[in-house]
């Protein structure tokens, strides 16, 4: 029973993220400056324009494609313990620059939070599989 549980919602989260990730990519990709909209920059120049097309979207689109293939192979622990790192030092980067350049505005302080909760949530997951789930690619 815990297992199956455990699996649902370990499936559900790895698609939360995959989707949200992909979306932010694809969007990305197609419009540069739709993404730095989110933060008030503007994008004036083509090397500013291809590195957040090339990071947000290229390297997305990889980090995505690599969830879902991990997720097809049901390799849903390697996908937790991925996703934890990932919205982790997420958190911990915005943590340094709060110590470094001083406090964030809505934007940093909102998604702080949340990438904070889907770090813990992936954690909480990993927690929750025993040493026989584990083996068997939760």
């Amino acid at each position: 029973m815990k297992k199956s549980i455990v699996l649902t919602i370990s499936k559900f989260y790895i698609g939360f993220c995959f989707f949200s990730l992909l979306y932010l990519s694809v969007i990305s990709m197609i419009s540069p400056q739709n993404t730095m909209d989110l933060v008030n920059v503007s994008l004036d120049n083509n090397d500013a324009i291809s590195s957040i097309r090339g990071v947000f979207g290229g390297v997305g689109i990889t980090i995505s494609a690599s969830i879902l293939l991990l997720f097809l192979k049901k390799r849903y622990f390697d996908v937790l313990l991925f996703l934890s790192m990932f919205w982790g030092l997420y958190t911990v980067s915005r943590l340094i620059t709060i110590l470094v350049d001083g406090k964030l505005g809505d934007f940093g302080n909102q998604w702080i939070m949340i990438e904070s909760i889907l770090s813990i949530c992936g954690l909480a997951l990993l927690i929750l599989s025993s040493n026989k789930e584990k083996k068997e690619a939760i």
